[in-house]
């Protein structure tokens, strides 16, 4: 038994040698297999035709061709040497008999004595006892297996290497054949493992909560062979040469970026990028190409090979390396087709499940908000920047899916319930009509909610809360209407520049602040100046290198290291609020000298605008978002020369924890509900009110119902929320006393607990509190 990879990631184990090809199949056969999709024949008899032509060519009595169906199970569709009867008869289940075995573990079976074989499994329709010898091939497409591929002789023999090489080959265009339809009638079976496959259910990490139902779309999509042979393999060689000249160059322009200069995260790069010289991988594309494949179809079958194993691998070690090679593939096949992207966010279709590895906030607001329905990510964690930004587009999200980019194909149905943290690939029909039924009552239930618009945040004790929104474009501002929302609690100024090709001018940034101060009205929007860094990066202005780049040169940082980019959004402010009322604040700021620095940038700009003769904001509040500890330490002076505070919860947790938000692996290793961290706030707000301070909670914690009543029960008495949650927040609140939850808090604050979280959702459960569905209950 051979594996169909070796066993390293470079597709062979170390040491191993292996000689030129010497009985390969002939390119003419491979050809005339291609030939026969064409013929205007049922796709039945082509297959037939097929099977034949094989065990001529490798002369072998039997040739026989099983393909995976519904249930895990593998039909004979086709046979050359084996009793007539026996096709669309026989079947084997995964595991079952040799066939069976090959496609559950991937291998190459080879044996002299299949009958002596511990896993044979007799079929007497088939009348194969005559048969002694017996090679057995996965058929392999998207890292499945779909079918295998067999060959017996009455003779005891060991096939050789060059056989086995021979019907790997063909097995690998036979898989090709059978995506395009040629060889299976998709009418007669409409469960084939290559049209329907196996249905999934994948647990992941609740990130943005949200039921949808949609179509699968990569954001580095598959991409399709139309030709699988070549008529001269010493071109396709030369293609090979120069793709991966241009692979390695692309590799070395991005380990040249500036932002990648250090760290861990160039260490990783590195040694990706020392995988495009290996040479088993390299070897067995040129072998693939030797025998008339053509460059792509090489690539690919080198490809099926390393996600079939990558399947069945174990150590992390060697998963992340295979997982690297296939990456490596998508590459190199991206070159291969000169191409320059592999997705097309204007391409998407209006059902849009998007999966990704993972994603940046800059690469999500790229896609048109009204076609995405959900997305499915192999890593995200809980505050990292896309989280966020989907929260704010109200676009239901999952992590940590494991091989979600190897296991979703192009096109396939998808049921995201981003409320458990489970996906359902490829449901059934029941299992659409139940998430059809969810999404429904989800509906219903803010359609329910949304009667709670004109009415006040006021909770049962009579203590009214300011509830106002996050946003972060013009499309946003609707939702401040139709909500009934108090106004703008934080508006991301940095998304818009994230979104453009080049950075706007003066002119052009004071016509979109004008704009959303005019649809804003009489409610009041707090602008957060430009907060770059990190991982929110501009496409035309490169960033610096850096080994830890949350913690670097990043917004207000940038802005007085770089004042003309920050007196230029300050000039186009203050034209916008000519004779309104302008509210701003600036992030990340660690000392208070800062903030006196950046005050005295916005005096110089005042003084200009006066002296231009422009009309004067009728206010002008300058404010804080409180995200950095030091902080806390300066509150005395902090609080004597600003207007309001805003607590940036999200870095500020981050940095409380020293923990990376953005690092999966730590994703749920620090509760927002902590007793540490709910004290330190508390303590902040307590600070806060009585210096006479407007304090208010903008992160994502303010936006979720529990953690939201938290934060009202140590004090917080306004909060800026996403809009999808307002309402679900505005509930809460009303069904609340504070006084009690208040009284609740002050018992259990000083607890060694890691997290308050269950003790806060049975208290809420005790006392009628409403939360969303799913966290009404302790779980």
């Amino acid at each position: 038994m051979s594996p169909p990879v070796g066993g390293w990631a470079g597709g062979e184990t170390p040491g191993e040698t292996r000689r030129p090809s010497e009985v390969i199949p002939a390119r003419r056969l491979l050809r005339r297999l291609v030939a026969v999709v064409a013929e205007p024949t049922t796709p039945q008899q082509r297959l037939d035709k097929i099977v034949k032509m094989i065990a001529a060519d490798l002369v072998a009595e039997v040739c026989s061709v099983y393909v995976q169906r519904a249930g895990d199970v593998l039909e004979l569709f086709a046979t050359e040497g084996l009793a007539r009867e026996a096709v669309h008869r026989t079947r084997l289940r995964v595991g079952e008999g040799l066939v069976g075995t090959i496609a559950a573990t991937g291998d190459v079976i080879n044996t002299s004595d299949a009958q002596r074989h511990p896993n044979f499994a007799y079929r007497p329709e088939t009348r194969e006892e005559i048969y002694n010898s017996f090679l057995g091939v996965p058929i392999v497409r998207s890292g499945r297996v779909v079918g295998v591929l067999t060959i017996q002789n009455t003779a005891h023999r060991l096939y050789d290497e060059d056989e086995i090489d021979a019907m790997q080959i063909i097995a690998s265009v036979l898989a090709e054949m059978f995506a395009s339809g040629g060889l299976l009638d998709r009418e007669l079976y409409t469960d084939l493992g290559t049209l329907a496959p196996e249905r999934r259910r994948l647990e992941a990490l609740r990130l943005v909560e949200g039921v949808a139902i949609g179509r699968a779309w990569l954001h580095e999509p598959r991409i399709e062979i139309s030709r699988l042979l070549a008529d001269d393999p010493a071109a396709e060689q030369a293609r090979l040469d120069r793709a991966l000249e241009e692979l390695k160059r692309s590799l070395d322009r991005l380990l040249a970026r500036a932002d990648l200069a250090s760290g861990e995260h160039r260490e990783v790069l590195e040694a990706y990028r020392m995988f495009a010289d290996d040479t088993g991988w390299i070897r067995r594309i040129r072998e693939a190409i030797d025998t008339g494949l053509s460059a792509e179809a090489a690539v690919r079958r080198v490809q099926e090979q390393t996600r079939l194993r990558l399947g069945h691998a174990a150590d992390p070690v060697l998963k992340e390396r295979l997982l690297d090679l296939d990456d490596l593939a998508n590459r190199l096949l991206l070159h291969l087709a000169g191409r320059s992207t592999l997705h097309d966010p204007a391409a998407v279709p209006d059902d849009c499940i998007l999966i990704a590895r993972s994603l940046s906030a800059a690469e999500l607001v790229e896609y048109d908000r009204n076609k995405l329905k959900g997305i499915i990510l192999e890593e995200g964690s809980k505050t990292a920047h896309v989280t966020i930004v989907a929260r704010a587009l109200d676009i239901p999200l999952v992590g940590r899916v494991e091989g979600a980019m190897t296991l979703f194909e192009p096109g396939d149905p998808v049921a995201l319930d981003a409320e458990n943290g489970v996906v359902f690939l490829r449901p059934s029909e029941d299992v659409l009509q139940a998430f059809a039924r969810t999404v429904q009552a989800r509906n219903e239930r803010r359609r329910q909610l949304a009667a709670l618009k004109d009415l006040p945040a006021v909770t049962r004790d009579g203590i009214e809360i300011w509830l106002g929104i996050n946003a972060a474009f013009l499309a946003d501002l609707p939702a401040l209407l139709e909500t009934g929302a108090a106004g703008i609690g934080l508006f991301r100024t940095e998304l818009g520049f994230m979104t453009r090709p080049s950075w706007p001018s003066v002119e052009e940034q004071a016509q979109i602040y004008k704009r959303i101060l005019d649809l804003a009205g009489d409610r009041r929007v707090v602008f957060r100046t430009l907060d770059i860094g990190s991982d929110k990066h501009l496409p035309y202005w490169r960033m610096p290198a850096e080994g830890n780049p949350a913690l670097g040169w990043r917004a207000i940082r940038i802005g007085l290291d770089r004042p003309a980019l920050l007196r230029a959004q300050l000039r186009a402010l203050l034209a916008a609020a000519e004779g309104r009322p302008l509210a701003l604040m600036f992030p990340m700021v660690a000392e208070v000298a800062e903030l006196r620095a950046a005050r005295a940038l916005l005096l110089k700009e005042m003084t200009r605008h006066a002296a231009l003769g422009g009309k004067p904001p009728a206010s002008v509040e300058v404010g804080v978002m409180f995200e950095v500890p030091a902080l806390y330490w300066q509150l005395d002076a902090l609080l004597n020369e600003v207007d309001f505070v805003s607590v940036g919860t999200n870095d500020l947790l981050q940095f409380l924890f020293a923990c990376d938000r953005g690092n999966p692996i730590l994703a749920e290793r620090y509760d927002v509900l902590a007793p540490a961290a709910l004290a330190f706030l508390r303590d902040l707000v307590e600070r806060c009110r009585a210096a006479g301070v407007p304090l208010t909670v903008c992160g994502e914690m303010a936006s979720r119902p529990l953690e939201a009543m938290a934060l009202v029960g140590i004090g917080v008495r306004r909060l800026s929320v996403s809009p999808s949650e307002l309402y679900s927040v505005k509930a809460m609140v009303r069904s609340l006393d504070v006084g009690r939850l208040a009284r609740f808090l002050d018992r259990v604050l000083g607890a060694s607990e890691r997290s308050l979280r269950q003790p806060l959702l049975a208290w809420a459960h005790d006392h009628a509190v409403v939360l969303p569905p799913g966290q009404n209950l302790p779980t």
